[in-house]
């Protein structure tokens, strides 16, 4: 059997990271390493544990989610990220997106959605409360970018990667898909972000699909 995927949560509500140790408590699949309260207590633990997952809450006293999630990347930190919030805001979806989140769900939602949408994110996918998807995808098409020329950039490899990036997959299932390592596969990652002028996968996925779909004017 599988080991399970490893979780970190930060939040300075106790009674909601309780709720969400219960939740997690039921899932096999999903193992909780560490919790914290503080944007700044999470990057010491971040490191520490190098969890697979970290849920974010946006709006925490002092150093919020958004400064965390940017010193969480600054740092090389490469566990999936998702924002876990009250906030759907359209600014802050976008924001947390273009400043390296892997995905964005609001609190108001089913505990069993937000547990089914962390389970996808375990699996490479993009987790987004259904409501903010139209909102994510219209605001990440880049219509002053020609496709075609800054695709043209990137090398076959990385070009593989990113199809590869769009279709959900995780840096592990790509390794495991090209027969690369996985150390391989984020050294791709960061070259090709880079020439695309883009801090997340998330928001390479989203043009990257917006450019496969035919222009409907």
């Amino acid at each position: 059997m599988s080991q399970p995927a490893t979780i970190m949560m930060v939040d300075d509500h106790p009674l909601f990271r309780k709720g969400l140790k219960q939740l997690f408590a039921m899932e096999p699949g999903l193992e909780l390493v560490a919790e914290a309260s503080s944007g700044e207590e999470a990057l010491d633990l971040a490191r520490e544990h190098d969890p697979d997952i970290i849920l974010l809450d946006l709006n925490m006293r002092g150093m919020d989610g958004l400064d965390t999630l940017r010193a969480m990347r600054a740092a090389d930190i490469t566990s999936r990220i998702v924002m876990l919030t009250v906030s759907d805001n359209n600014a802050d979806v976008v924001s947390c997106i273009r400043a390296g989140a892997d995905g964005y769900l609001l609190k108001d939602m089913e505990p069993e959605e937000i547990l089914d949408q962390v389970l996808e994110a375990t699996h490479g996918k993009l987790a987004i409360s259904q409501r903010l998807t139209e909102i994510l995808a219209s605001a990440l098409r880049k219509p002053e970018t020609s496709g075609a020329d800054t695709l043209s950039t990137l090398t076959s490899r990385e070009y593989q990667i990113l199809q590869l990036i769009a279709d959900g997959l995780s840096n592990k299932l790509i390794a495991r898909e090209l027969d690369i390592s996985d150390a391989t596969v984020k050294v791709h990652v960061k070259h090709l972000l880079k020439k695309l002028g883009m801090r997340s996968r998330v928001e390479a996925a989203v043009w990257m699909v917006n450019q496969k779909r035919p222009e409907s004017n």
